[in-house]
Protein backbone atom coordinates (compact mmCIF):
# COMPACT_ATOMS: atom_id res chain seq x y z
CA UNK A 1 0.00 0.00 0.00
CA UNK A 2 0.97 3.64 -0.39
CA UNK A 3 1.17 4.97 3.17
CA UNK A 4 1.29 8.59 4.27
CA UNK A 5 2.54 9.53 7.73
CA UNK A 6 2.08 12.86 9.47
CA UNK A 7 4.13 13.13 12.67
CA UNK A 8 7.64 11.65 12.75
CA UNK A 9 8.16 12.17 16.47
CA UNK A 10 9.40 9.68 19.05
CA UNK A 11 6.53 7.29 18.25
CA UNK A 12 6.09 8.17 14.58
CA UNK A 13 9.74 7.53 13.80
CA UNK A 14 9.42 3.91 14.93
CA UNK A 15 6.18 3.54 13.01
CA UNK A 16 7.84 4.84 9.84
CA UNK A 17 10.84 2.50 10.03
CA UNK A 18 8.61 -0.54 10.50
CA UNK A 19 6.08 0.38 7.80
CA UNK A 20 9.06 0.44 5.44
CA UNK A 21 11.31 -2.34 6.75
CA UNK A 22 8.81 -4.87 8.12
CA UNK A 23 5.76 -4.06 6.05
CA UNK A 24 7.46 -3.29 2.73
CA UNK A 25 4.99 -0.48 2.03
CA UNK A 26 5.78 2.74 0.20
CA UNK A 27 5.91 5.68 2.60
CA UNK A 28 5.63 9.42 2.20
CA UNK A 29 5.99 11.50 5.37
CA UNK A 30 5.21 15.15 6.02
CA UNK A 31 8.40 17.20 6.01
CA UNK A 32 8.09 19.18 9.23
CA UNK A 33 10.59 20.95 11.53
CA UNK A 34 9.20 19.03 14.52
CA UNK A 35 10.23 15.66 13.06
CA UNK A 36 12.89 13.50 14.66
CA UNK A 37 16.00 13.07 12.45
CA UNK A 38 14.83 11.20 9.35
CA UNK A 39 18.11 9.84 7.99
CA UNK A 40 17.13 6.24 8.71
CA UNK A 41 13.67 6.73 7.17
CA UNK A 42 15.19 8.21 4.02
CA UNK A 43 17.71 5.35 3.80
CA UNK A 44 14.84 2.85 3.88
CA UNK A 45 13.07 4.56 0.99
CA UNK A 46 10.78 7.01 2.78
CA UNK A 47 10.06 10.23 0.91
CA UNK A 48 9.50 13.69 2.40
CA UNK A 49 6.32 15.43 1.24
CA UNK A 50 5.86 19.18 1.50
CA UNK A 51 2.22 19.42 2.65
CA UNK A 52 -0.73 17.42 4.02
CA UNK A 53 -2.43 17.86 0.65
CA UNK A 54 0.58 16.24 -1.00
CA UNK A 55 0.24 13.29 1.38
CA UNK A 56 -3.48 12.97 0.57
CA UNK A 57 -2.93 13.05 -3.17
CA UNK A 58 -0.89 9.84 -3.21
CA UNK A 59 -1.73 7.74 -0.13
CA UNK A 60 -4.14 4.81 0.26
CA UNK A 61 -3.71 4.91 4.06
CA UNK A 62 -2.79 8.00 6.08
CA UNK A 63 -1.42 7.63 9.62
CA UNK A 64 -1.65 10.58 12.00
CA UNK A 65 0.74 10.62 14.94
CA UNK A 66 0.54 14.16 16.31
CA UNK A 67 0.28 15.70 19.77
CA UNK A 68 -3.44 16.09 20.36
CA UNK A 69 -6.87 17.19 19.19
CA UNK A 70 -5.94 20.71 17.92
CA UNK A 71 -3.12 19.26 15.82
CA UNK A 72 -5.40 16.52 14.43
CA UNK A 73 -7.97 19.12 13.37
CA UNK A 74 -5.32 21.36 11.80
CA UNK A 75 -3.84 18.46 9.82
CA UNK A 76 -7.27 17.31 8.67
CA UNK A 77 -8.02 20.78 7.29
CA UNK A 78 -5.09 20.25 4.93
CA UNK A 79 -5.97 16.64 4.11
CA UNK A 80 -9.73 16.80 3.53
CA UNK A 81 -9.82 18.83 0.28
CA UNK A 82 -7.24 16.55 -1.34
CA UNK A 83 -8.32 13.09 -0.14
CA UNK A 84 -8.90 10.53 -2.86
CA UNK A 85 -12.15 8.52 -2.55
CA UNK A 86 -11.57 5.33 -0.58
CA UNK A 87 -8.62 6.60 1.42
CA UNK A 88 -8.51 5.50 5.07
CA UNK A 89 -7.25 7.96 7.69
CA UNK A 90 -5.97 6.28 10.86
CA UNK A 91 -5.49 8.59 13.83
CA UNK A 92 -2.85 7.12 16.16
CA UNK A 93 -2.65 10.30 18.24
CA UNK A 94 -4.05 10.73 21.74
CA UNK A 95 -7.08 12.88 21.01
CA UNK A 96 -10.60 13.62 22.22
CA UNK A 97 -13.51 11.33 21.24
CA UNK A 98 -15.60 14.34 20.20
CA UNK A 99 -12.87 15.48 17.81
CA UNK A 100 -12.69 11.95 16.42
CA UNK A 101 -16.43 11.87 15.71
CA UNK A 102 -16.32 15.27 13.97
CA UNK A 103 -13.33 14.33 11.83
CA UNK A 104 -14.89 10.95 11.05
CA UNK A 105 -18.08 12.60 9.79
CA UNK A 106 -16.17 15.02 7.58
CA UNK A 107 -13.98 12.23 6.22
CA UNK A 108 -17.07 10.19 5.36
CA UNK A 109 -18.50 13.17 3.48
CA UNK A 110 -15.34 13.09 1.34
CA UNK A 111 -16.00 9.45 0.42
CA UNK A 112 -13.28 8.14 2.74
CA UNK A 113 -13.05 6.38 6.10
CA UNK A 114 -11.64 7.30 9.51
CA UNK A 115 -10.39 5.09 12.34
CA UNK A 116 -9.17 6.13 15.76
CA UNK A 117 -6.26 3.88 16.68
CA UNK A 118 -4.33 5.33 19.63
CA UNK A 119 -1.23 3.51 20.83
CA UNK A 120 -0.22 2.04 24.14
CA UNK A 121 3.37 1.25 25.17
CA UNK A 122 6.44 3.42 24.65
CA UNK A 123 8.85 4.75 22.02
CA UNK A 124 11.08 1.69 22.42
CA UNK A 125 8.13 -0.50 21.44
CA UNK A 126 7.46 1.75 18.44
CA UNK A 127 11.08 1.26 17.37
CA UNK A 128 10.75 -2.51 17.80
CA UNK A 129 7.41 -2.66 15.99
CA UNK A 130 5.54 -3.98 19.05
CA UNK A 131 3.03 -1.25 19.82
CA UNK A 132 -0.55 -2.05 20.81
CA UNK A 133 -3.42 -0.26 19.06
CA UNK A 134 -6.96 0.36 20.34
CA UNK A 135 -9.04 0.74 17.19
CA UNK A 136 -12.46 2.35 16.97
CA UNK A 137 -14.51 2.33 13.76
CA UNK A 138 -15.89 -0.11 11.22
CA UNK A 139 -14.44 -3.62 11.48
CA UNK A 140 -14.35 -3.93 7.69
CA UNK A 141 -12.29 -0.75 7.42
CA UNK A 142 -9.85 -2.08 9.99
CA UNK A 143 -9.36 -5.25 7.95
CA UNK A 144 -8.57 -3.17 4.86
CA UNK A 145 -5.67 -1.45 6.58
CA UNK A 146 -4.56 -4.27 8.87
CA UNK A 147 -1.51 -5.12 6.71
CA UNK A 148 -0.18 -1.62 7.41
CA UNK A 149 -1.03 -1.67 11.12
CA UNK A 150 0.45 -5.13 11.58
CA UNK A 151 3.82 -3.84 10.38
CA UNK A 152 4.40 -1.76 13.53
CA UNK A 153 2.31 -3.50 16.19
CA UNK A 154 2.17 -6.58 18.36
CA UNK A 155 -1.57 -6.38 19.05
CA UNK A 156 -4.38 -4.61 17.19
CA UNK A 157 -7.65 -4.68 19.13
CA UNK A 158 -10.98 -3.59 17.67
CA UNK A 159 -12.60 -1.93 20.70
CA UNK A 160 -15.89 -0.71 19.21
CA UNK A 161 -17.34 2.08 17.09
CA UNK A 162 -15.56 5.27 16.10
CA UNK A 163 -14.44 7.25 19.16
CA UNK A 164 -14.08 4.25 21.46
CA UNK A 165 -10.37 3.95 20.69
CA UNK A 166 -9.65 7.41 22.03
CA UNK A 167 -12.07 6.99 24.91
CA UNK A 168 -10.24 3.85 26.04
CA UNK A 169 -6.83 5.44 25.50
CA UNK A 170 -7.78 8.31 27.81
CA UNK A 171 -9.05 5.84 30.40
CA UNK A 172 -5.79 3.89 30.05
CA UNK A 173 -3.60 6.97 30.35
CA UNK A 174 -5.57 8.30 33.31
CA UNK A 175 -4.93 5.07 35.20
CA UNK A 176 -1.29 4.83 34.07
CA UNK A 177 -0.30 8.47 34.63
CA UNK A 178 -2.41 8.60 37.80
CA UNK A 179 -0.56 5.63 39.30
CA UNK A 180 2.83 7.08 38.35
CA UNK A 181 1.96 10.50 39.78
CA UNK A 182 0.89 8.94 43.08
CA UNK A 183 4.07 6.85 43.22
CA UNK A 184 6.29 9.81 42.33
CA UNK A 185 4.79 11.86 45.15
CA UNK A 186 5.35 9.03 47.62
CA UNK A 187 8.92 8.49 46.39
CA UNK A 188 9.64 12.21 46.75
CA UNK A 189 8.37 12.18 50.36
CA UNK A 190 10.44 9.06 51.03
CA UNK A 191 13.59 10.70 49.66
CA UNK A 192 13.00 13.87 51.69
CA UNK A 193 12.72 11.68 54.80
CA UNK A 194 16.07 10.02 54.05
CA UNK A 195 14.74 6.52 53.36
CA UNK A 196 17.02 4.31 51.28
CA UNK A 197 15.40 4.26 47.81
CA UNK A 198 16.27 0.59 47.35
CA UNK A 199 14.37 -0.24 50.54
CA UNK A 200 11.35 1.75 49.35
CA UNK A 201 11.28 -0.03 45.99
CA UNK A 202 11.73 -3.43 47.64
CA UNK A 203 8.91 -2.84 50.14
CA UNK A 204 6.52 -1.65 47.43
CA UNK A 205 7.45 -4.49 45.07
CA UNK A 206 6.67 -7.10 47.73
CA UNK A 207 3.32 -5.56 48.62
CA UNK A 208 0.44 -3.58 47.21
CA UNK A 209 2.73 -1.17 45.38
CA UNK A 210 3.88 -3.79 42.87
CA UNK A 211 2.82 -2.45 39.47
CA UNK A 212 3.81 -1.31 36.00
CA UNK A 213 4.12 2.18 37.50
CA UNK A 214 6.77 0.94 39.92
CA UNK A 215 8.60 -0.89 37.13
CA UNK A 216 8.72 2.28 35.04
CA UNK A 217 9.73 4.68 37.81
CA UNK A 218 12.17 2.42 39.70
CA UNK A 219 15.16 3.22 37.45
CA UNK A 220 14.77 6.90 38.30
CA UNK A 221 14.06 6.30 41.99
CA UNK A 222 17.17 4.11 42.30
CA UNK A 223 19.63 5.65 39.82
CA UNK A 224 18.17 8.86 38.44
CA UNK A 225 17.71 7.14 35.06
CA UNK A 226 14.75 8.62 33.18
CA UNK A 227 15.47 7.00 29.80
CA UNK A 228 13.03 4.10 30.12
CA UNK A 229 9.98 6.35 29.82
CA UNK A 230 10.60 9.28 27.42
CA UNK A 231 7.13 10.77 27.97
CA UNK A 232 7.06 14.49 28.71
CA UNK A 233 5.33 15.88 31.79
CA UNK A 234 3.53 18.33 29.48
CA UNK A 235 2.02 15.44 27.51
CA UNK A 236 1.00 13.67 30.71
CA UNK A 237 -0.77 16.83 31.86
CA UNK A 238 -2.48 17.14 28.48
CA UNK A 239 -3.74 13.56 28.59
CA UNK A 240 -5.10 13.94 32.12
CA UNK A 241 -6.90 17.13 31.13
CA UNK A 242 -8.36 15.39 28.07
CA UNK A 243 -9.66 12.71 30.44
CA UNK A 244 -11.18 15.41 32.65
CA UNK A 245 -12.80 17.05 29.63
CA UNK A 246 -14.21 13.70 28.47
CA UNK A 247 -15.52 12.97 31.97
CA UNK A 248 -17.13 16.38 32.29
CA UNK A 249 -18.92 15.90 28.97
CA UNK A 250 -20.20 12.53 30.21
CA UNK A 251 -21.30 13.89 33.58
CA UNK A 252 -18.90 11.50 35.32
CA UNK A 253 -17.03 12.00 38.59
CA UNK A 254 -13.46 13.25 38.16
CA UNK A 255 -12.40 14.19 41.69
CA UNK A 256 -9.19 12.15 41.65
CA UNK A 257 -8.39 13.24 38.09
CA UNK A 258 -8.64 16.87 39.22
CA UNK A 259 -6.09 16.12 41.94
CA UNK A 260 -3.71 14.40 39.52
CA UNK A 261 -3.95 17.34 37.14
CA UNK A 262 -3.28 19.85 39.93
CA UNK A 263 -0.27 17.85 41.14
CA UNK A 264 1.31 17.64 37.68
CA UNK A 265 0.56 21.20 36.63
CA UNK A 266 1.89 22.44 39.96
CA UNK A 267 5.41 21.41 38.87
CA UNK A 268 5.04 21.70 35.09
CA UNK A 269 6.67 25.09 34.74
CA UNK A 270 8.89 26.02 31.84
CA UNK A 271 11.53 23.42 32.75
CA UNK A 272 9.24 20.86 34.37
CA UNK A 273 7.00 20.57 31.30
CA UNK A 274 9.86 19.18 29.23
CA UNK A 275 11.00 16.76 31.94
CA UNK A 276 10.07 13.11 31.55
CA UNK A 277 7.39 11.62 33.80
CA UNK A 278 9.89 9.68 35.98
CA UNK A 279 11.38 13.06 36.92
CA UNK A 280 8.20 13.87 38.83
CA UNK A 281 9.99 12.10 41.68
CA UNK A 282 12.52 14.95 41.66
CA UNK A 283 10.04 17.75 40.91
CA UNK A 284 7.80 16.74 43.84
CA UNK A 285 10.65 16.97 46.37
CA UNK A 286 11.05 19.92 48.75
CA UNK A 287 12.30 22.82 46.69
CA UNK A 288 11.53 21.00 43.45
CA UNK A 289 14.47 18.67 43.85
CA UNK A 290 17.00 21.49 43.59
Amino acid sequence: MNVGLIGVGLMGHGIARNVLSRGGHALGFLDHPGNQPTDEILSLGGRPVASPAGIAEEADVILLCVTGAPQVEAVMEGLLPALRPGTVVVDCSTSLPETTLRMGARTAEAGCAFLDAPMTRTASHAHAGTLNLLVGGEAATLERVRPVLDSFTETVTHVGPLGHGHRLKLLHNYVSVGFMTLLAEAAAQSADAGIDPAVLVDVLAQGGGASAALDRLSPFILKGDRSGLPFAVANAAKDIDYYREMSEAAGAQRTIADGVSAAIRGVAGEAGAQAYVPELVRLFRKGGGV
